[in-house]
């Protein structure tokens, strides 16, 4: 030879001449690029990107309280009501140098009764009242009429349908009030959220159950840059946050952080699951690529080459393979990240207007992450042609490999005994902790399966085997051959169990607590109707619903959030944000049974009590007598003793507290609805009297869980995940399959050689098609089995899960098909080929 053989060379023939083996690597990196990108995209979205101001957007900088409770070495937990201001803050700010002036605004909702609709709640829309002076803010100016000077004047915006002069009513937590319309202002970029009315600064104080408290404050500055301003307020107001330029919108709207901690805490999560998955079929991949290739490796030991070097050679060949396809990924994964931030919209997660921030990090991140799993996975693949003696491989080379050994078994054994011990987490620690359970049990057994795979294959074939050799020629080839390559028929069956048990857990486990989230909603309201109003109801407007005829007892519940500290195994500080639900103690033994264990809701009194769910007092280490530390929705810090423990913890919330002491503590003051108990013989006046007064009325068995809205966020993302995630695994199981079909082409053909016509050999694969489905479909579904009863048991005491029977039979049935389809794509492009070319084209 001229010169030294080196790895590059060899490298670089084996990508020549074996490119098929490699097409199927980079189909899977490639995918696993542009799935990581987009999510990072996201995370980096969750730090950089946000809400552009509307009503901000004429003010120079933007000054709030901080929305968020931090929490060490985590992510900071968002606050859902609006943190007020201290009283001086715009006295203070306005003496700084370089500020001109500072105007504080304070939002009211209240619901505007449409003239042309009949009377009833159905003619209402909701609009936000603020101060006069805040017209500023958005640069509003008068374009007919004055300002309003009287309490019973109001000034609309342009394109509000009203006219200067005209008479509408508006309803402050179902109090309705009449106000004449006495000006109009228009601004050179008219907000899109919402309506906006403006009463005086008089008027608002009355409304507002703060007093006018200021919410936010603008503060325009003459002579100095913005930011240097902005600067300045942090630097002498720590506990403030000030805000220039876009960032204005993070103070605005309050769904703006929340929809920050959102995606940064979805794209984590996704990204590690995707990595994970990647891990599997990146490694599945190249388990078949080498396995195509053990001739080319038995002859490299053969002739002296190590197993560092054998090593080296599958790394570096995945690398470069890798490397090309991470970088083709990196584009569609910026062009992904726009769908699922649609996904994400369409079902409430974030708001339609955030933007998204696309710097270069997430394709950085992305390069890192997905060549050092495929490194990863190389090794794993690379792992056992490497350490084998030469004789051996070359043996192995022509026969196949063995059967795993007893280490690989017994490990996999004790993973899958781990995963069913994790199961049954759910019937100890129950709540939501039990959804993350399932899918950390789920996990461990996937990864069992996947150890065990090739035996558990080669078991269920011997059970079917006898079955299959004697129903025709084809059944006992096929047979024979999933006997004999128990490893190339693992390789093609886990990518599809792997989605079927993955994907049964995730719908599977939500769906089980919001179903008996609901039914403890339902079993707990013992009113007869439940009231609301469009933005709320006043404690004013209970007390009116309680005088009416006919009703026996009328309460008002507040709902919110509360961020609650508690201590892991370590000691190490969480915080977790429950739902907050505000009771009237002395108005609710006819409207509501959240099944009490401990104590009574009778001693509820003040911010220094509270009554918690067993699901809390579980989670939290708590009973009567305990201390429940953390804050308020507002931020306000929460200190307050256990008087009860209740059942319904999932249905209405793992918190309790007295309603008045709720509402102090919410952006709106105002509840949520009130629960009615009212004389059987007069419900229907009942109702129509509420009807008619503006109200929404409904019957009290129609009662959704508490925090339903975060519920249904929550599997709108768990199943944007699993198409994310599902679409993945079908590309995979495509790949996988073709790929185990093609490396079978001499196979197929040397059977039509010696005398097996072309639909004998495709019986035989289609009926091999079918045995890896039903084995894919069967361990897929006993994968999901045990989390999901654990869960089921822990959550309802019903060991039969309450599924979604649709989409789990979709994906068990989607997963299945799919294989099918694949195995035929794959023997109709192996079997293009005439045998005799394929046979002399192998040495």
């Amino acid at each position: 030879m001229s010169g030294t053989l080196g790895l590059s060379r060899l490298v670089g023939a084996d990508l020549r001449h074996h490119r098929g083996s490699f097409v199927g690597v980079a189909v899977a990196v490639f995918v696993a690029s542009a799935l990581v990108t987009g999510l990072g995209v996201l995370v980096e979205s969750g730090m950089r990107g946000g809400l552009a101001p509307e009503r901000y957007s004429a003010v120079d900088v933007v000054v709030g309280a901080p929305q968020q409770v931090d929490v060490p070495e985590d992510l900071p937990v968002p606050l859902r009501e609006r943190v007020p201001l201290p009283a001086d803050a715009a006295r203070d700010i306005a003496a700084l140098p370089g500020v001109d002036r500072v105007v504080a605004d304070v939002t009211i909702p209240l619901s505007l009764q449409d003239a042309g609709a009949d009377a009833g709640a159905g003619g209402s829309v909701l609009v936000e009242a603020h101060p006069w002076p805040s017209t500023a803010l958005t640069g509003f100016e008068l374009r007919e009429g004055g300002e309003p000077a009287a309490a019973d004047e109001v000034v609309v915006t342009a394109g509000s349908g009203l006219a200067v002069g005209d008479a509408v009513v508006l309803a402050h937590g179902g109090v309705p009030s009449e106000y004449r319309v006495v000006g109009e202002v228009a601004a050179a970029v008219m907000p899109e959220r919402g309506a906006h009315v403006f009463l005086n600064e008089r008027r608002i104080d009355q409304l507002d159950p703060h007093e006018g408290a200021a919410q936010a404050l603008g503060v325009f500055v003459s002579g100095v840059d913005p930011e240097q301003t902005a600067g300045a307020i942090r630097e002498a107001f720590p506990d403030l946050i000030a805000r220039t330029g876009d960032a204005r919108g993070d103070v605005e709207f309050l769904d703006s952080g929340a929809a920050r901690s959102t995606l940064v805490a979805i794209g984590s999560a996704f990204v590690g699951t995707c990595i994970l998955v990647a891990m599997f079929i990146v490694a599945g991949t190249l388990s078949l690529s080498v396995q195509s290739r053990r001739r080319d490796y038995a002859l490299l030991r053969a002739v002296g080459a190590s197993p560092s070097q054998v090593h080296a050679l599958v790394a570096r060949e995945v690398l470069w393979v890798s490397a090309v396809a991470v970088l083709l990924g990196i584009a569609p994964g910026y062009l992904l990240s726009t769908v699922l931030q649609a996904a994400f919209v369409s079902g409430g997660v974030i708001p339609g207007d955030f933007a998204l921030a696309t710097g270069p990090l997430p394709a950085v991140g992305a390069v890192l992450l997905v060549l050092a799993s495929a490194w990863g996975a190389a090794r794993i693949a690379a792992a056992r042609v490497a350490k084998l003696d030469p004789v051996e491989a070359l043996r192995e080379s022509a026969t196949g490999a063995p059967a795993i050994g007893l280490p690989r078994i017994i490990t996999g054994i004790v993973l899958a005994a781990a995963g069913i011990s994790v199961s049954t987490v759910p019937l100890v620690v129950r709540g939501q902790v039990a959804a993350g359970a399932a899918a950390g049990a789920a996990m461990l057994l996937i990864v069992a399966l996947a150890v065990l795979g090739p035996w558990l294959v080669s078991l269920s074939v011997r059970l079917v085997g006898t079955v299959l050799r004697r129903s025709s020629c084809a059944g006992f080839l096929a047979s024979a051959n999933a006997a004999a390559h128990s490893r190339r028929l693992a390789s093609a069956i886990l990518p599809v169990a792997l989605g079927i048990g993955l994907g049964l857990v995730q719908i599977g486990a939500p769906s089980i607590i919001a179903a008996e989230a609901a039914t403890q909603a339902s079993a707990g309201v013992i009113a007869d109707l439940r009231v609301a109003a469009p933005s709320g109801l006043s404690p004013e407007a209970v007390d009116v619903i309680r005088e009416m005829p006919g009703v026996t007892e009328a309460s008002g519940v507040a709902l919110s959030a509360a961020v609650v500290d508690s201590f892991d195994f370590e000691g190490k500080l969480e915080r977790a944000e429950h739902v907050l639900q505000g009771v009237d103690p002395e108005n609710i033994a006819h409207s509501l049974d959240l099944r009490v264990r401990e104590g009574s809701l009778a001693d509820l009194d003040g911010i220094a009590t509270v009554a918690v769910s067993t699901d809390a007092a579980q989670t939290l280490g708590l009973g009567i007598g305990g201390t429940v530390v953390g804050h308020l929705g507002d931020g306000s810090p929460l200190k307050a003793t256990v008087v009860a423990v209740y059942e319904r913890g999932l249905g209405f919330g793992d918190l309790t507290m007295a309603a008045e002491e709720v509402r102090a503590h919410t952006t709106t003051g105002l509840d949520a609805f009130a629960l009615v108990a009212v004389d059987e013989a007069a419900t229907g006046e009942v109702r129509a009297a509420l009807e008619a007064r503006g109200l929404l009325v409904t019957d009290g068995s129609g009662q959704g869980a508490a925090g339903a809205g975060a519920h249904a966020q929550n599997g709108w993302v768990n199943l944007v995940a699993l198409l994310v995630i599902l679409g993945y695994i079908a590309i995979a199981v495509v790949n996988t399959l073709v790929m185990a079909t093609g490396e079978r082409s001499r196979e197929l053909a040397l059977l039509q050689l010696i005398g097996s016509s072309r639909g004998q050999v495709r019986s035989m694969m289609r009926i091999e098609a079918v045995l890896v489905a039903v084995i894919a479909m069967v361990f897929g579904v006993v994968v999901a089995i045990p989390p999901l009863i654990g869960v089921s048991m822990g959550i309802s005491g019903q060991p039969i899960p309450a599924l979604p029977v649709l989409g789990s039979f979709l994906i068990v049935g989607a997963m299945g098909a799919l294989a099918l389809v694949a195995m035929w794509v794959g023997t109709t492009a192996t079997m293009r080929t005439r045998p005799i070319d394929e046979i002399g084209s192998r040495q």
